[in-house]
């Protein structure tokens, strides 16, 4: 999964408004509009910052005057959420807060970072494609690396391409929008890529993906490391929602993620991303690679990325096919991130699909390509004739990646089947359906081993899978439509009971779940994902122990404590870095291996 800078996500538990006096800084009597980031860094007045400013009104000309008292340069207004880009230094922050009443929040801009074939069969979008359904006239839109040009991304005639439209919001100043960086071309590829370089007079495997027929949106927020902003997405979704109607965009992938600093009640990023689900656009997103950390002890519980933790979205966890399109043996990977959300303590993820070891479109000179060669796909791979498939002027064009990056464009692709079948589907109804029609037959146990601790177990929990794996044709022959008079399909909220180590979920009165026999929690989520009631009648989350903080209280803390976000002090991953599954038969998921995006 990629978004802003680096791979490794960091925690910390930051006493910042200790430093903070420390150095003098007046910042402590704004304390709460201030994120606590933003604070850690402000331990200097004279240092510059880029942060994000909401507004409880649109900015107008007192904001205007208020930045300019403080120092401030404008660098983007974002009016759809009420937000401006701007830069000054931290000594300013109390003079800007001081000018203008109107300031709800004020947040850094937050760096981040981006994390077929086997994969269609498993999923049965192959008996989608036999009955039409390939995604024709629906518009998705991918907030990544860019998309390279490419024959698989051609119409069906082969007269033109299918990305409809390119713009770049990477903060790398480089004025093309083409993939530097062979993630969001990959990404691309899984959603609608059509196979027409894998398709000839020899070929026997056609490397598709779940929607063939889709036309891209291409909106570039990842520069050539994979790195990008905040203010660059924001930019990339509000874009989307305007071009919504001019491009049908029902649908954004967004297999980027970053640590949480606040509630996704006051993250801009979350307000964004909302935005564009009030728009009727379905926001689909990867759930993060962490799931193997165990540095405090809670076996990667409460590793969700942002924007993934918003209970709007559909957040994607990723699972291991071994090797093959039967998903009777498929098991969850282990380093997919797994629920409840930081601070909010939302349960995520929403639902699972395949995302190791995925071909897809391969744009050859970038850096994951240079990165790791043995990422190509052969052309033995889907032809038994290579020399004949060479001489027709064929040549390697795919490539592997793994991660929970490669899973959220699944579950995209998904979506602009269901919105093409029925184009008055809401993005709550396509949720909704996509959850309840999810396969609930992951086995509850895989075993993997950890070099540093030994053999460990990976349970299949709602925090693990969320209501289960994707099923593509089981959600097309489901014709539910939940939420219509109702309210929204928010994924509910996990509440800790530390009497007695036990989780319930909590949901939202206004939401779709619980309010029929067709929607009850059991439906969507599966009878195996819980066991038993509270004295409340609250289903009760099983989980292993080390959640609820049996084990040790650090676990608890990481995950149920208040005071915890994710910072720069504590490396994630650094006991488990060098782990492989026992259960993947040569099929890892490595976490070291640098295509895991």
């Amino acid at each position: 999964m990629r978004y802003f800078t680096g791979k490794a996500v960091r925690v910390a538990i930051a006493a910042v408004f200790v430093a903070l006096l420390a150095t003098g800084t007046a910042l402590a009597d704004s304390k709460q509009q201030l994120s606590d980031d933003l604070q850690g860094v402000c331990t200097k007045p004279g240092t510059k910052v880029e942060v994000l400013v909401q507004y409880d009104r649109h900015s107008d000309q007192n904001s205007d005057r208020a930045m300019t008292e403080a120092g401030g340069t404008k660098r983007a207004d974002f009016h759809f959420i009420k937000t401006r880009h701007m830069t000054l230094s931290c000594g300013a922050l109390k003079v800007l807060l001081k000018r203008d009443s109107h300031i709800r929040r004020i947040s850094l801009n937050r760096k981040n970072t981006g994390m077929l074939d086997k994969a269609v069969m498993t999923l049965g979008s192959d008996i989608a494609l036999s009955y039409g359904y390939d995604g024709s006239g629906v518009g998705v839109a991918v907030i990544d690396s860019g998309i390279t040009d490419n024959r698989d991304f051609m119409s069906q005639d082969g007269t033109h391409s299918r990305i409809v439209y390119r713009e770049n919001f990477a903060s790398d100043g480089s004025a093309t929008a083409a993939d530097l960086y062979e993630h969001g071309t990959h990404v691309s590829g899984i959603i609608g890529g059509n196979g027409a370089s894998s398709t000839c007079s020899v070929c026997d495997v056609t490397l598709h993906g779940i929607a063939p027929n889709v036309n891209l949106i291409d909106l570039r927020v990842l520069d050539a490391n994979g790195s990008g902003t905040d203010a660059g997405i924001i930019a990339a979704i509000q874009r989307a929602i305007q071009l919504k109607d001019t491009y049908n965009i029902r649908v954004i992938n967004m297999s980027v993620g970053r640590g949480i600093w606040e509630s996704y009640q006051q993250d801009p990023l979350c307000q964004a991303v909302e935005q564009a689900w009030n728009a009727g656009i379905v926001v689909v997103v990867a759930a993060g690679n962490y799931g193997r950390d165990n540095t405090n002890g809670n076996d990667g519980y409460g590793t969700i990325t942002v924007p993934g933790n918003d209970p709007y979205v559909i957040t994607v966890g990723a699972t291991n096919m071994r090797g093959d399109g039967n998903r009777s043996n498929d098991v969850m990977t282990t380093y997919s991130s797994k629920g409840p959300s930081l601070i909010d303590h939302i349960a995520k993820p929403d639902i699972v699909a395949p995302g190791n070891k995925i071909a897809s479109v391969l744009t050859k000179g970038t850096s994951l390509a240079n990165l790791n060669p043995g990422g190509m796909v052969p052309l033995s791979y889907y032809t038994s004739s290579p020399n004949i498939a060479k001489a027709l002027g064929l040549s390697s064009n795919y490539f592997r990646l793994s991660g929970t990056s490669m899973a959220s464009p699944m579950v995209a692709g998904a979506a602009a089947l269901l919105i093409q079948q029925d184009p008055t589907l809401t993005p709550d109804q396509v949720k909704a359906r996509l959850m309840k029609t999810a396969s609930k037959d992951l086995p509850r146990y895989t075993r993997w081993l950890d070099t540093a601790s030994g053999i460990r177990t990976l349970e299949s929990d709602v925090f693990t899978v969320g209501a289960g794996y994707l099923d593509v044709w089981a959600a097309l022959n489901n014709t539910d439509r939940a939420g219509a008079n109702v309210g929204a399909a928010k994924s509910p909220t996990a509440v800790f009971n530390p009497d007695n180590n036990t989780a319930s979920l909590v949901f939202d009165q206004s939401v779709t779940w619980g309010t029929s026999v067709t929607w009850g929690t059991s439906i969507v989520w599966g009878t195996s994902a819980f066991n038993g009631a509270d004295v409340h009648g609250n289903s009760i989350v099983w989980g292993t122990s080390l959640v609820w903080g049996s084990s040790t209280s650090t676990a608890s803390s990481i995950v149920w404590g208040t005071s915890v976000t994710w910072g720069t002090s504590v490396t994630w991953g650094a006991s488990s870095a060098d782990a492989m599954s026992v259960a993947d038969d040569g099929d890892t998921d490595d976490p070291t291996d640098p295509t895991i995006q």
